[in-house]
């Protein structure tokens, strides 16, 4: 998998590149940016929307079922974690994610929408936000 390279221009801009593409963050007037790109947190649902959405894809097409789209909408909110009921720990914060799938294919049968909503939990994004991370440091490209 490639390493993702970011760096900072004009304010609080910044560049992000991997392989062969390139695309920008910034964070809206109100908060001190350009409000020239997504904020991070914006592109972060992103990446899990889009996450759920190839995945889906990609499973119906091995089984050749008739889905003829996917539409996610991802939200997200943080709460203290004292104030959320359903934790019990020792974090300072929980974050609610919020998701909606929509499955397009008149021809799918109640199992398939069934077996496709299942699959949608399982995407790579989903299992690495929602389980445990730990965070090491990377040797920067080129050395090491």
């Amino acid at each position: 998998m490639a390493a993702v390279h970011v760096k900072t221009l004009d304010g609080l801009r910044a560049q992000i590149t991997t392989r062969n593409h390139t695309w920008y963050a910034d964070e809206p007037l109100e908060d001190g940016g350009a409000d020239t790109a997504p904020t991070p947190m914006e592109m972060l649902r992103g990446a899990l929307g889009s996450c759920i959405a190839i995945t889906v894809m990609m499973y119906a097409q091995r089984k050749k079922w008739p889905l003829q789209g996917v539409e996610v909408q991802i939200d997200s909110q943080r709460f203290n974690a004292g104030d959320y009921p359903a934790y019990q720990g020792d974090a300072q914060f929980v974050h609610e994610v919020r998701e909606y799938v929509v499955l397009h294919g008149p021809d799918l049968t109640d199992d398939q929408r069934a077996r496709l909503l299942d699959v949608a939990t399982k995407c790579p994004v989903r299992r690495l936000i929602a389980n445990p991370v730990f965070f090491t440091e990377l040797e920067p490209a080129g050395e090491g």
